[in-house]
């Protein structure tokens, strides 16, 4: 599926993470993600954070749910867009096979892992959708 995401998805260098808790709760963050085939991939680095015990991976353990959301902001309205990926979401530990290749990736999409590589838990997410709207199409 992901050799049909638009481009501007898979170029953008953030996207917003939506995560829904057992109770329903949402929950939404700042990532950076890269895409390999039909899966999205963003670890937990090692900028700081306030706990190690983030509520993205319990909710990603708890029901699986993932959104992602890339966007464009103009103050010509012509010109905003955003896409959406839908998908099913696992965290694999630091170690396995996969982790290392998406770490990889990661590492070429972003300069600044190549002297801070991510040593976390790598969030695979199992592109099940996709939607885009564009103020010009």
């Amino acid at each position: 599926m992901s050799a049909h995401l638009p481009r501007r998805f898979t170029d953008a260098p953030v996207a917003r993470m939506a995560t829904v808790s057992a109770d329903g709760t949402p929950h939404v963050v700042p990532v950076v993600f890269v895409v390999v085939r039909d899966t999205v991939y963003t670890a937990v680095d090692d900028k700081p954070k306030t706990t190690r015990r983030l509520r993205r991976l319990a909710n990603i353990a708890a029901t699986g749910r993932v959104s992602l959301l890339v966007d464009h902001y103009d103050d010509d309205w012509a010109q905003l867009w955003w896409v959406r990926v839908d998908g099913t979401a696992e965290v694999l530990a630091a170690d396995a096979d996969e982790s290392t290749s998406a770490i990889d990736a990661l590492v070429a999409k972003y300069r600044q892992y190549r002297s801070m590589r991510p040593s976390g838990p790598v969030v695979a997410i199992r592109v099940l959708r996709w939607r885009e709207w564009s103020a010009t199409s």
